[in-house]
């Protein structure tokens, strides 16, 4: 069992910058695919960006040149930071992990191929 507790959420202005942190105990961080969701209210939660074992990521076109994910094996934490932040980012934003370990991210979306098991309680980003 993976938990997970998001952190660095805020509000700022557009073309601001802000860094979420996932902090994650349980399961081998090392070999988790991971990614970040996000949520508006009357919206479908939608995956941003995630990253697997390897290293391989892959982000959702909106947010591709602006935002980075990233793990920290020392530290069980995964990362996303965000840049030149738009109004259309606010939104819940949610870590999430596979259930199963050693699974790859999914080309061209912003989650894991096989789907995710674990779930944060989600952060706040308002951007205006």
């Amino acid at each position: 069992h993976v938990q997970l507790v998001e952190s660095g959420g805020g509000s700022v202005q557009a073309g601001g910058s802000l860094r979420l942190s996932c902090a994650a105990a349980g399961g081998t961080f090392s070999v988790l695919c991971m990614a970040w969701f996000r949520q508006v209210p009357g919206k479908q939660r939608e995956g941003v960006a995630a990253v697997d074992g390897d290293g391989a990521t892959t982000y959702i076109d909106s947010v591709k040149g602006r935002f980075t994910i990233y793990k920290d094996n020392t530290k069980n934490t995964l990362y996303l930071q965000m840049n030149n932040l738009k109004p259309e980012d606010t939104a819940t934003y949610y870590c999430a992990a596979a259930s199963l370990s050693f699974q790859v991210v999914e080309p061209g979306t912003g989650y894991c191929r096989r789907g995710m098991g674990y779930w944060g309680i989600g952060t706040q980003v308002t951007v205006s």
